[in-house]
């Protein structure tokens, strides 16, 4: 069959590997790929289209709602070694060439598992009582995760137990669990219920997964779990200490398991658990927390009893002075109020308590110093001192001491100085410190001068937006008001407001400025890099793009080839500048600059003008590529169409190197266009080898880009299906023509009309393959042709340095002309650069019967060449003509069929052994 040219879009394929279990078709062609758990999953991804697609694949977790991974793999084959339940789901292989369409399949991974079941012992919640298994009724219930659903049967002893059996048995599956468990409900409980009790658990051994059971023994001891822990609640320790926590069992048949979680999931790095003890070393604040021992022993609910390590600690002490609440001043005054506050973080908090000092000396509360400690419910942790009618005599160093009762922490203590000069805060931006100018990846300082004592802590926060600090916190702290910036970059110009704490100050309204920065940059420039590719004597444009800058005036932009200067001048109101080069000269080639300057540097622009060729882009749809096979060794036909082939100069070669194997030159006569397929066939290739194939074109400028791929040795070329694919395989339709082939099978084809004409099936004798034909019932008339033209075949001479002697191809192609108004049906043979018509190389007329024949004939080009199948329609409608399966193998045809020798009009030297081949379509 064919192709209307070597371009076409994707289409794609999936084939597995791998330890399936089974592959199966459903509807709406979606399939399903049984793998078992902890078996290798292999898929791949066949693809065709040329360009050669790029492959992703990708997965969801098998339902519409789900969302696709964040990871994808590029590759051909998707491995999976061990795969696990959760990689089950709908895996998609995606190809796309940017023509058309991108391909899509998908197939359902199905991965199958059967874990082993656990059985649940249960009582009937209205008859409990003191011990466990008195009741009357008793409920085993068995669950084992699975896929596919998983099967139940219960047996006593060696005894298969089955609703119905035994009175005193039932067996059910509760309605809302679907098929997840089967229970065994003991009525009445009877001296024979007292037995061991079976569960197996089945998926009918699919995938080669076998059965998986439990055994529960049911004793008049049966009971659920009961712990009892051997600590207080709670536990109040300092940093440092080892903690043990001790949990033992008082009940449970069979023996409970003991296991400890914390409230935070998961116990800390270091701790040791050891039967039913948990071991903390060296206890810190952030192991604090409830920590739980929980058993279990499948019998009732689990058994679970907690406690709560609290770990004492004292931090982040903080003070504020608060001036008469009674006047409108911020200021301390002689006669007036003050309160001086102080605030601990303790834990407990109940423990902590506060101590006050007058110049190192102890305080104690009085009328008009006034020592209070405020509701933890309302201010956890702080402490007041309450100076009444201020006196001189009060002036001093006031300390704060905060302490947790029993001693084992450090005290806190926190200084506080009143005296003529403690006055409220007050802030001002320096001189020539806003706006502040930068350029950008410089280190800035904003400064905040802030006057009053004590000083308070600096709070800084962008003023003009919701935005982080530069740090990535909203709020800054400072000490001394500085806020210092590493490595400004542009997104931080804006409004910097820096405002008064309440801590470590005045509890006053708080104080505030705003600083402004404004970071100058450098142009920023479009295209940063930009190859470009021209042949000699055509124009090259360049133009290069202002996108940002600061400050945006005073631009100046210079255009260089190397070190020379080309041009230069000043932005006006355009953002771009462009240089010509109006025809290309060899001095031309190289990289070319646009710098644009401003106050804090340049932007560049760079373009790499040069004459350098496109790489080639193999074509990987080639028909039967393995056109020879001999015991030790084999061949390749190499095909490929050029990208971009009239961008640049006219290729004038081919450099084709094979690791490990040769070096070929390979010249090309005329211009190649795009879209035509090139080939040359590999010969000598060793069996099994793989080899490495570099192309590289050559172009006056020199090698162009390359082009990579691996050829592998498939086996037997015979084996290679036909092409049963739309569209014709490389061939396409002549425009000059007076009708056209047609594509058809012998199942679909319509012969009302035409019931004495045409094939009844393909060359093969399959009804369901594909072959050309032409029909001939009306509006078609007598004379009138239809040609169909093969790509051009670039002719391979074994000296690369020219054609002393024309290599000899044969062409050859099965035919069927049945029907008593046969026409004629001719091949040519169409050379590049051929002006004068020459007459068909093969050439047959009339009825030759209602079979498939081949046709056979030797052709001799001295250039690039193409084949031509015309076909000319007789004298009726019952003269429909076909052909299929065309090839051109490289060397004189031999063992020539009876037609062909009578028919071939080109004359024939004596046949020879066939070397190299093409498959143009089967």
């Amino acid at each position: 069959m064919f192709c209307l040219s070597p371009t076409a879009p994707p289409t794609v394929r999936i084939v597995h590997s791998g330890h399936a279990c089974n592959v199966e078709e459903e509807r709406h062609t979606e399939r399903v790929y049984t793998i078992r758990e902890g078996e290798t999953l292999e898929l791949t991804c066949l693809v065709t289209g040329h360009p050669r697609p790029q492959i992703r694949w990708t997965k969801t977790a098998g339902s519409v709602s789900d969302r696709f991974q964040d990871s994808s793999v590029f590759n051909e084959t998707l491995h999976i070694s061990k795969i696990q339940r959760h990689q089950g789901g709908r895996y998609y292989c995606k190809a796309e060439n940017g023509l058309g369409s991108p391909a899509i399949k998908s197939i359902r991974v199905d991965v199958y598992y059967l874990d082993d079941p656990l059985v649940t012992v249960h009582q009937s919640v209205g008859e409990a009582k003191e011990q466990f298994y008195y009741e009357r009724t008793v409920f085993l219930r068995c669950v084992a995760n699975s896929n596919p659903p998983v099967r139940y049967s219960w047996h006593r002893g060696r005894d298969v137990l089955s609703q119905g059996s035994d009175k005193g048995v039932e067996i059910y599956e509760p309605f809302f669990t679907q098929g997840e468990t089967k229970i065994l409900k003991l009525k009445n409980l009877r001296p024979q219920d007292y037995a061991n009790y079976s569960c197996i658990a089945s998926v009918r051994n699919v995938c080669g997964i076998s059965d998986r059971n439990i055994v529960f023994k049911l004793t008049n001891k049966t009971a659920s779990p009961s712990i009892k822990l051997l600590v207080e609640d709670p536990i109040v320790v300092n940093p440092g200490q080892t903690v043990s926590l001790v949990c033992i069992t008082t009940g449970g048949e069979p023996n409970p398991t003991l296991s400890w979680v914390s409230s935070s999931d998961s116990l800390p790095e270091k701790s040791v658990v050891k039967g039913g003890t948990l071991t903390l070393p060296a206890i810190t604040s952030d192991e604090a927390g409830v920590y739980s021992c929980v058993a279990s022993n499948n019998v009732g609910n689990p058994a679970k009893k907690s406690t709560t390590i609290v770990v004492r600690a004292l931090k982040k002490g903080r003070f504020w002075i608060t001036p008469d609440p009674y006047h409108n001043d911020d200021n301390i005054q002689i006669g007036r109020e003050v309160k001086i506050s102080c605030q601990v973080e303790a834990t407990p908090p109940e423990e902590l308590t506060f101590g006050w000092l007058k110049n190192g000396r102890a305080m104690r509360s009085s009328e008009r110093m006034v020592i209070t400690q405020t509701d933890p419910d309302i201010s956890p942790g702080t402490t007041n001192l309450d100076i009444i009618d201020l006196k001189f005599t009060d002036f001093g160093t006031y300390t704060c001491v905060a302490a947790l009762k029993g001693g084992g922490i450090p005290e806190i203590s926190i200084d506080v100085n009143i005296s003529s000069t403690t006055v409220p805060p007050n802030l001002t931006v320096p001189r020539g410190k806003s706006p502040l100018v930068v350029r950008e990846g410089d280190t800035v300082e904003l400064e905040c001068l802030v006057s009053g004592k004590p000083k308070p802590i600096i709070l800084w926060s962008r003023a003009d937006k919701e935005a982080p600090m530069p740090d990535g916190s909203l709020q800054a702290e400072s000490y001394d008001g500085v806020l210092r910036i590493v490595n400004v970059s542009r997104e931080m110009t804006g409004s910097y407001r820096c405002q008064t704490s309440q801590f470590n100050g005045f509890n006053v309204k708080p104080r505030e400025a705003v600083v402004e920065l404004i970071v100058q940059y450098p142009p920023s420039v479009e295209p940063v890099l930009l190859e470009m590719r021209q042949g000699l004597g055509r124009p090259v444009a360049m133009n290069c793009r202002v996108l940002r800058a600061h400050p945006s005036r005073v631009l100046r932009y210079e255009w260089r080839l190397g070190n020379r200067l080309l041009h230069a001048g000043h932005f006006d109101q355009s953002d771009e500048t462009e240089y010509t080069v109006k025809s290309l000269n060899r001095e031309g080639w190289g990289e070319y600059t646009c710098d644009v300057n401003n106050e804090a540097g340049a932007g560049r622009c760079t373009f790499l003008v040069t004459g350098k060729a496109y790489p080639p882009e193999f074509y990987y749809d080639t028909y039967s590529p393995l056109w020879q096979n001999r015991p030790t060794v084999y061949g390749f036909k190499l095909q490929w169409t050029q990208m971009n082939p009239n961008t640049v100069d006219r290729i004038v070669a081919y450099r084709l190197g094979i690791r490990q194997h040769s070096v070929f030159i390979i010249p090309v006569d005329g211009t190649i266009t795009k879209g035509e397929l090139n080939t040359h066939n590999l010969t000598e290739l060793i069996k099994p080898a793989a080899y490495e194939v570099r192309l590289t074109p050559i172009t006056r400028f020199g090698e162009g880009d390359s082009t990579i791929r691996i050829i592998t040795y498939s086996g037997d070329p015979g084996l290679t299906p036909s092409f049963e694919e739309e569209p014709i395989c490389m061939f396409t339709q002549d425009k000059n023509d007076d009708f056209d082939w047609t594509r058809h099978s012998a199942a679909t084809r319509d012969t009302k009309y035409t019931p004495n004409t045409g094939p009844s099936d393909d060359r093969s004798g399959s009804k369901q393959g594909f072959y050309m034909y032409i029909e001939t019932s009306r509006p078609r008339k007598e004379g009138e042709v239809a040609r169909l033209v093969s790509p051009f075949f670039n002719v391979v001479p074994k000296n690369p340095y020219g054609i002393a002697n024309p290599p000899a191809y044969c062409f050859s192609f099965f035919f069927h002309m049945y029907g008593k108004h046969i026409g004629t049906l001719n091949a040519f043979l169409r050379q590049k650069g051929q002006t004068a018509a020459e007459g068909p190389a093969w050439s047959l007329s009339g009825n030759q019967g209602d079979r498939w024949k081949q046709a056979k004939v030797s052709i001799h080009p001295t250039a690039s060449f193409q084949v031509v199948l015309e076909g000319i329609r007789g004298p009726g409608i019952e003269g429909d003509i076909a052909i299929d399966d065309v090839t051109l193998e490289e060397g004189e045809c031999r063992d020539l069929p009876p037609i062909s020798k009578h028919k071939n009009t080109a004359g024939g030297a004596e046949p020879r052994s066939v070397l190299k081949s093409v498959r143009i379509w089967g």
